[in-house]
């Protein structure tokens, strides 16, 4: 996410770059729509991602979180994202506070199963000594525990619903059942045997016949887990968090052509490489939510001189890049302020000479199959 600073304050840059996007009403801009998949929930292809409403790095107010969503609704955002996990349920609390506001039938929002929440036994150990609490500097004080059983599936559910204050929700997503939050091999095939045996899926696949969800997916971080998931289940989407993007495309080779082959929708998340492709080339920006390495750095700085030349901004790049593979229904930047809204808004729209990512593909920065314009 990008903040924008000058004269006028947030409101004055807000509508500025609104105008140069576009209005199709005083109140209410255009993104195109797409429908998921093969399903019928159809989301704006520029959506919101709501980790960073969860307060991750710093803390936001409350009033701070409802004007960047409202700057994303104002912009035609109409798909919003988020999970029990950010913010240790944070983040629920406030996209709902804003959305149930809203027509229902005018936006899709998605959340995820896979945690748990309940009270710690002891509040002061758990902010003190919990990694839950360590992970989220605003995140909220409750304990966590991973259950992908039916049981569990219907809890955080119905939980999810309470704290967004909604009736239901269009997209439910297994989450973070992978080695890196599993811990181990075992620890992914034991939490697969919950959602198989445990019948965590068939929880999920009674909400989808009943008409309370309209599309069920995955969170993956990894590559090789979404192969994984299709030989068990049915699968509406994924939401790929890191291995595709314009800094990382390993989910090229065998995940996004398995999601053509079986006509599985892919939800684009950390489209800024978890923060690097934002920020840019300085010390201490952020890949895969680490600081990245010198050879990182200089790849992205090799990366935004190679933009610079052809005029556009190492952002526009970012966000457009992955929308032109088939498998990509919609990209999901987060944000904290209105400002990194309408800044990214604006780079979204941005025109983009073919010959940039030509260069790109002649200095070994994308791979020469990487679908792009021209």
């Amino acid at each position: 996410p990008i903040r924008i600073r000058g004269p006028g304050g947030c409101g004055k840059i807000h509508d500025e770059i609104m105008k140069e996007i576009g209005e199709v009403s005083p109140s209410m801009k255009s993104i195109s729509k797409i429908n998921i998949g093969r399903t019928n929930v159809s989301v704006s292809r520029f959506g919101f991602g709501g980790v960073f409403i969860g307060d991750p790095d710093e803390i936001t107010t409350d009033d701070q979180a409802q004007a960047t969503l409202a700057a994303a609704y104002d912009g035609g955002v109409r798909y919003f994202d988020t999970a029990p996990w950010y913010g240790n349920t944070k983040s629920e609390h406030r996209l709902g506070q804003f959305l149930r506001n809203k027509p229902r039938q005018d936006f899709a929002i998605s959340t995820k199963v896979g945690r748990v929440y309940s009270r710690p036994a002891d509040e002061a150990d758990f902010k003190a000594n919990s990694p839950w609490a360590k992970r989220w500097l605003g995140g909220l004080p409750f304990e966590l525990r991973f259950d992908y059983t039916y049981d569990g599936v219907m809890r955080s559910y119905e939980d999810s619903l309470a704290r967004l204050g909604l009736a239901r929700v269009d997209c439910l997503a297994v989450h973070d059942l992978d080695p890196r939050h599993q811990k181990s091999e075992a620890g992914v095939a034991a939490a697969l045997d919950q959602l198989e045996q445990g019948r965590g899926f068939a929880a999920l696949r009674e909400l989808k016949e009943q008409g309370e969800i309209g599309a069920i997916g995955a969170g993956i971080n990894e590559v090789g887990m979404i192969s994984r998931f299709v030989e068990r289940f049915e699968m509406d989407y994924f939401l790929i968090a890191s291995p595709y993007n314009l800094l990382e495309q390993t989910a090229l080779a065998e995940d996004l052509p398995l999601c053509e082959e079986h006509g599985i929708g892919v939800v684009l998340g950390a489209v800024f490489a978890s923060g690097i492709l934002a920020s840019g080339w300085r010390a201490g920006a952020k890949f895969r939510y680490q600081a990245a390495d010198t050879a990182i750095l200089e790849r992205v700085r090799e990366i935004d001189l190679i933009c610079q030349r052809h005029g556009v901004p190492l952002t526009a790049a970012a966000l457009q890049f992955p929308l032109h593979h088939g498998a990509v229904n919609c990209i999901i930047p987060g944000a904290n302020h209105p400002d990194q809204v309408t800044a990214n808004l604006a780079a979204y729209t941005t025109a983009i000479p073919d010959d940039l990512w030509r260069e790109l593909k002649q200095q070994g920065h994308l791979p020469l199959e990487a679908p792009t314009p021209g």
